[in-house]
């Protein structure tokens, strides 16, 4: 019981960092769009008089 107790902690363990881990790439992705369009807006922006 106390091994089946163990796995069960440690795959709740293992998925949620996995978890963590997609979340965080999909954040960098957002950002990094963010980013891109943000810089050529702003280059956009500087050109017109």
């Amino acid at each position: 019981m106390g091994l089946a107790l163990l796995l069960l902690i440690l795959a709740l363990v293992v998925g949620g960092v996995g978890l963590f881990v997609e979340a965080l790439r999909w954040v960098l992705i957002i950002a990094l769009v963010l980013l891109i369009l943000g810089a050529i807006t702003g280059a956009r922006g500087r050109r017109a008089p």
